[in-house]
């Protein structure tokens, strides 16, 4: 439906990744629907973010946006589409970046100026008292640098303000070896408890194509039931962008996918939405990042 689409959307996607080489046909082709839907999901959590984060200023004329939506959310038949659900109703992988950058509360980072700027987002009612969280981590090894964190602001219900500010040359000279193409940033806000409100969010600071010290990780998985439903608990031995989980042909969702992961082990639920069993999943469950495409 739309001419030239394939053309224009590995266009874009050369721009900040390195696209699919592979002499395999099948492998290409599975590494194309992978890369477009990062580059898909990429794009439309950076705008929407932009969107949430002017609700409560003007710049240059524009600003004071009070809602967002997208298109399109699923499909009526089986086709290839911009769309966040397939036809039979699994979550691609903007859907799942859907539900982070459509949170109440929510942690955006941006750059103006050449300073840092985290904002924090609140769709509530009532107001709160948080501060931001934010860590910088090497691209080639797992664990934080360092870590920041801003003085308790209070954010009232219905805002959009920002509560952190460092200028770039400070924070990665204060971090030590970090320089834009060997360096990441992750973000959180939490609560005068410590307790994390909203998603994590991180900030690029150079195109994941350009990123030195990016390597394959050698990921393993663990699946297991318990009463409320199926874990999978993955181990990593490095820095691993866009971690994408699927169980073919088994219906279901996670409880997070296509996500950063920069510390050895994460935990992620599995909603069955048939009877299934560890057997079934384990066999079933493959995993990519972005390196597995190169």
């Amino acid at each position: 439906h739309h001419e030239s689409g394939n053309q224009q959307m590995l266009q874009q996607a050369a721009l900040h990744f390195q696209l699919p080489n592979s002499s395999h046909p099948l492998k290409r082709f599975t590494d194309t629907l992978y890369i477009t839907q990062v580059m898909q999901a990429q794009c439309v959590k950076t705008q929407t973010e932009f969107y949430r984060r002017s609700r409560s200023e003007i710049v240059e004329g524009k600003g004071h946006t009070m809602g967002a939506l997208y298109w399109q959310l699923n499909d009526i038949w089986q086709a290839p589409s911009w769309s966040s659900i397939e036809f039979g109703g699994k979550w691609k992988m903007l859907h799942y970046f859907a539900q982070n950058f459509f949170s109440p509360v929510l942690p955006v980072g941006f750059e103006d100026e050449d300073s840092l700027f985290v904002y924090a987002i609140s769709d509530l009612s009532q107001d709160l008292q948080i501060r931001a969280v934010v860590k910088l981590y090497s691209w080639s090894g797992l664990g934080s640098l360092c870590t920041l964190t801003s003085d308790l602001t209070l954010i009232p219900g219905g805002v959009a303000a920002p509560i952190f500010k460092r200028p770039m040359s400070e924070l990665l000279a204060g971090c030590g070896v970090c320089t834009r193409l060997t360096c990441l940033i992750s973000f959180h806000l939490e609560d005068d408890h410590g307790v994390q409100q909203g998603p994590t969010n991180e900030h690029f600071l150079c195109s994941p194509k350009d990123a030195q010290g990016l390597r394959r990780p050698n990921i393993t998985a663990k699946v297991q039931e318990d009463e409320s439903g199926f874990s999978v608990t993955l181990l990593s031995d490095a820095v691993a962008p866009f971690v994408w989980l699927d169980v073919g042909g088994v219906p279901g969702r996670f409880s997070s996918n296509g996500f950063l992961m920069v510390s050895g082990n994460r935990t992620v639920r599995f909603d069955a939405w048939r009877p299934s069993s560890v057997t079934e999943l384990s066999r079933s469950l493959t995993i990519t990042t972005l390196t597995d495409v190169y």
